[in-house]
């Protein structure tokens, strides 16, 4: 008894000693590519929480612009660009990919890396489920208007970011913007499926083209994403010494948009820089172009 006693006592000093060594293991994926990136372009959502021109797509310029100077700063890259983009509002995807084909002649990296998680129950500009608005429709609306910029630039990637939450995902075609019934984890669950289908769908639509696709599972990261949650938030505080840095969280999406030879693994899913099981539902390809057509048909894209 006093054993056990001991032990409990102790549990939080051995965890605590013990922690870097469990971030690393839970963390070992590490890109390694050496690709130089001189007149490559890449844009990248959500980034406000080489050499190439980067243009941070994201709802709060503000913020934007802080991560642009910090950027900046640390890697001596005066090309990073900041652009309003709301992926709740088609009206603004659209402005955004109008203003960047303007402006930029090539796209060679697209990493739609923003998302919401666990929202209380809520509807984009457009009338879509928040979670299903943003993390899946927003970014197919984005990829579809920027994809022939990208097949003109090939070699060129889309990475996708994704979840091991996905593994509690349904597509429930019926109830695809919750009204009939809502829970905010699954929610954000059944879109992190879609984010894989859309992944699956696209990689073979594009076959050939020179473009290839990848979704990404980050891993547990420190970032705001959990901000709609108060239970979350409380469980990222008790655990935060197992939880990925923003740094090792982007390693895995690094991987796959820079690493040289992966062309071959277009449309599979990667956690820790290494190709990962997905769900029976994420490899279901009637589902997958299922949820193309009906994703073309919310948004108003001509099906092909």
């Amino acid at each position: 008894m006093i054993g056990v006693l001991l032990l409990l006592l102790l549990l939080p000093l051995l965890l605590f000693i013990a922690a870097p060594q469990i971030r690393k293991m839970l963390s070992n994926g590490v890109c390694t590519s050496t690709a130089q990136l001189p007149g490559k372009v890449a844009v990248v959502t959500g980034a406000n929480t080489g050499r190439a021109r980067v243009y941070i797509a994201c709802r709060d310029v503000q913020k934007g612009e802080l991560v642009a100077k910090e950027i900046q700063t640390m890697t001596g890259n005066q090309q990073v660009f900041v652009r309003k983009l709301d992926l709740a509002d088609t009206k603004s995807i659209r402005a955004f990919a109008e203003g960047f084909l303007a402006d930029e002649k090539h796209l060679h990296i697209l990493i739609n890396n923003a998302g919401v998680m666990m929202c209380p129950y809520s509807k984009t500009a457009d009338g879509f489920e928040m979670h299903i608005g943003v993390n899946h429709l927003g970014h197919f609306l984005l990829t579809h208007l920027l994809l022939e910029k990208l097949k003109e630039s090939a070699p060129s990637r889309v990475v996708n970011l994704s979840s091991l939450a996905h593994l509690l995902g349904r597509i429930h075609f019926r109830n695809l913007q919750g009204e009939k019934f809502y829970s905010a984890g699954l929610a954000y669950c059944h879109s992190k499926l879609a984010n894989i289908l859309f992944t699956k769908e696209l990689a073979r639509r594009l076959e050939g083209s020179g473009v290839s696709v990848y979704s990404v599972h980050p891993g547990t990261v420190h970032s705001e994403l959990v901000r709609h949650s108060f239970f979350m938030r409380c469980m990222w505080r008790l655990f935060s010494f197992f939880i990925k840095t923003p740094q090792q969280g982007a390693q895995t999406s690094l991987h796959c948009a820079l690493a040289e030879g992966l062309e071959i693994l277009s449309g599979n899913h990667f956690s820790d820089c290494r190709v990962t099981w997905v769900s029976a539902q994420a490899r279901n390809m009637t589902i997958a172009r299922r949820l193309w057509d009906v994703s073309c048909d919310l948004l108003g894209i001509p099906m092909d």
